[in-house]
């Protein structure tokens, strides 16, 4: 398929609204190193994921679902919490994620502080 057209990816997709949506969702992930379902050429990641709807060979269905649940909210820490989630499994990102919560969670700068701050920061 040396050309991929509109013509070519409405069979797999309901609009061409919805193909915009599902193309650049679909970049997104490969840009996230997601895997070509189809081989790649010196082509641009926007004609990658174009050509994978044409093919028939990605998972609309899954792309849709995935641009979905990019748009939801995230859980937000209720107002008692005063931890942070640490997640990383490098120890000295889990060392510097717990040294941002302790500075985080220690109390607020004072106003005097924050002028003596912006003073440092002015000259």
């Amino acid at each position: 398929m040396a050309r991929t057209t509109n013509s070519d990816t409405l069979p797999f997709v309901e609009s061409r609204y919805e193909l915009g949506m599902l193309a650049s969702q679909r970049v997104r992930d490969l840009n996230g190193g997601a895997e070509s379902v189809i081989e790649k050429t010196n082509d641009k990641l926007t004609v990658v994921a174009l050509r994978e709807i044409a093919s028939g060979k990605l998972d609309v269905n899954a792309v849709r679902h995935e641009f979905v649940q990019s748009y939801k909210d995230t859980p937000a820490m209720s107002e008692d919490e005063t931890s942070l989630e640490i997640n990383s499994e490098d120890p000295l990102l889990r060392e510097i994620d717990a040294e941002l919560e302790n500075a985080l969670v220690e109390e607020p700068a004072t106003a005097s502080e924050v002028e003596e701050i912006a003073e440092v920061d002015a000259e």
